[in-house]
């Protein structure tokens, strides 16, 4: 197995160089992804509060002007390093990510790399799916939620309306961004389980009512205090986590079917063996 490892003895000081050279290119390729984001934080900004307009648009309030605000002077200056910091992480994930896979990589079996890169790509993708659900679906339901609690005033009542804060407003995108991107990765997660023997398809079945009620506490802990972004999370955590048993049958379906091939090769290999030699 030693001529499947393509990493050679080395010094701890050799490692711990390697180690600082791939830190440095990802963190060279995330200050530069932060510094472009940094400089068309205002466009993307703008970008992010489209959800914002199609919850108005759904509301009815067709003749409305989108407004939000900021009550300390810093405020959106430091949202708009905020995005910067978010999209440049976006950014410069597949650099990070490369960077740890070539640092762990040589240590690696040739069979271990072959089942860990497709994973590597799965995940970004997985999280990139998440962050549309959340930015086409249920950003605008969220706002709409909590659009249709305004009051118009009039005949002794106040008027209310909704004034979101830029930095708050940031915060909720960023915050179900993150929260249905992990989510996204249950699959990613129960299938490299899967493949090192940590789970089994049927153990995930016989759970299958304890990780219902860790999906809806997880959801009410990671989104805001309204039913439905906790339900908007809860219900694709439950289908991940359907997938993922399905994946980790998939698995053991896999590993059955290579053992039975190498018990196959066994088996021809002991009758060849214990054929008796002809004499001369």
């Amino acid at each position: 197995m030693s001529d499947d490892i393509d990493d050679k003895p080395q010094p701890l000081l050799a490692h711990l160089m390697e180690l600082r050279n791939r830190l440095m290119w990802a963190i060279g390729a995330f200050f530069l992804a932060f510094l472009l984001c940094f400089a068309f934080a205002k466009p993307l900004f703008n970008m992010l509060v489209i959800p914002f307009t199609w919850a108005v648009e759904w509301a009815g309030m067709t003749d409305r002007k989108i407004e939000l605000i900021y009550t300390a002077p810093q405020e959106f200056f430091f949202t708009q390093i905020k995005i910067g910091m978010f999209g440049g992480l976006v950014i410069a994930f597949p650099m990070i990510a490369a960077q740890i896979y070539k640092f762990v990589a040589p240590g690696l079996y040739k069979n271990e790399r072959g089942a860990f890169l497709p994973f590597l790509i799965a995940s970004p993708i997985l999280f990139l799916i998440g962050a549309a659900l959340v930015y086409f679906f249920f950003t605008p339901m969220v706002m709409w939620f909590f659009l249709s609690m305004e009051q118009t005033g009039g005949s002794g009542e106040a008027s209310i309306m909704l004034l979101p804060k830029v930095s708050e407003y940031l915060g909720l995108i960023m915050t179900l961004i993150f929260a249905f991107g992990l989510v996204f990765q249950l699959p990613v997660v129960t299938t490299l389980m899967a493949r090192v023997g940590l789970v089994s398809s049927q153990g995930l079945a016989d759970k299958r009512k304890y990780a219902i009620v860790s999906a809806f506490i997880a959801a009410a802990i990671l989104t805001p205090p309204d039913p439905v972004s906790q339900i908007g999370l809860a219900l694709p955590t439950i289908l991940l986590y359907e997938i993922g048993i399905y994946c980790a049958r998939l698995v053991e379906r896999q590993r059955a079917a290579r053992a039975a091939l190498a018990e196959e090769a066994d088996e021809a290999s002991s009758s060849g063996d214990a054929e008796p030699k002809s004499d001369a």
